[in-house]
């Protein structure tokens, strides 16, 4: 029993000093907008607009990532057209690597292949290649935190 305690510790120190040896680095946070209802538009742009200014805007790297319906949150027409804009010059200025925004290319293909044309997208929205979901898995390895919206 004792023996076990002593590997429970271990880890335990073990963990605390991989994280210090990262705590320089700025953290990263995924949210993820799968689906087209523009509340969760509004609640994805307002976490990637507030964790910044909570955080730090260079403690915190934060990728908004659509996908599917989701990508009408990037398409002209969007309500979050201007906040998307808007953080994506901010973004530009900050060391941390501030907010991006990912459109699915997998998406992108879908409507292209069902309509004859790519959607028009927000400026300041990058797409991601192959899709989100690959972008996703990228991120995980990099141990970003995921948020589904």
């Amino acid at each position: 029993m004792r023996s076990l305690n002593k590997i429970k510790l271990l880890l335990v120190l073990l963990s605390g000093l991989s994280f210090n040896l990262f705590a320089d680095e700025p953290q990263c946070l995924m949210i993820h907008v799968p689906q087209g209802d523009p509340k969760a538009f509004k609640q994805a742009i307002n976490i990637a607009n507030n964790i910044p200014k909570q955080m730090g805007v260079d403690a915190v790297r934060v990728e908004v990532i659509a996908q599917g319906p989701g990508l009408a949150l990037f398409t002209k027409g969007s309500p979050e057209t201007e906040r998307i804009k808007s953080l994506a010059i901010q973004s530009d200025e900050t060391i941390g690597g501030g907010t991006s925004f990912k459109a699915c290319a997998a998406t992108i293909a879908g409507i292209k292949k069902r309509t004859g044309k790519e959607p028009e997208l927000v400026e300041g929205v990058e797409v991601t290649s192959p899709g989100a979901v690959a972008r996703i898995l990228e991120l995980s390895k990099q141990g970003c935190t995921y948020i589904r919206i």
